[in-house]
């Protein structure tokens, strides 16, 4: 079994940064992909993205460039820098965790995951 709890979340400006964090706790959280997802009022989940086991990312298109995903498995946390926030990337956002070495083409795909996190809130006026 598999545990995440996200933090960081926070109120912000237009165009400014946050960071995000999910602590990974349980089995092998080694041999996990990993994903940032968020859900705005109305809307359906959307993933933002992804990273391997080995750190490969991936990334939906409206946040290349701006949004860095990351992981460091000795600590078991998995981070989301986001950069230049808009209004639209407000949302309430989500930790993901799916057994597998890779994240795979359908990486994006909500079916894809075991484990969820409980949501960490990002305003951006």
């Amino acid at each position: 079994h598999v545990q995440l709890v996200e933090s960081g979340g926070a109120s912000v400006q237009a165009g400014g940064s946050l960071k995000l964090s999910c602590a990974v706790s349980g089995d092998s959280e080694s041999n996990l992909c990993l994903a940032w997802f968020r859900q705005a009022p109305g809307k359906a989940r959307q993933g933002v993205a992804s990273i391997d086991s080995d750190g490969v990312p991936d990334y939906t298109d409206s946040v290349k460039g701006r949004f860095t995903i990351s992981r460091v498995n000795a600590n078991h946390t998995l981070f989301l820098q986001m950069n230049s926030l808009k209004a639209e990337d407000s949302a309430v956002y989500y930790c993901a965790a799916a057994w597998g070495l890779r994240c795979g083409r359908n990486w994006h795909q909500q079916s894809r995951y075991n484990y969820w996190g409980q949501g960490t809130q990002v305003t951006v006026s």
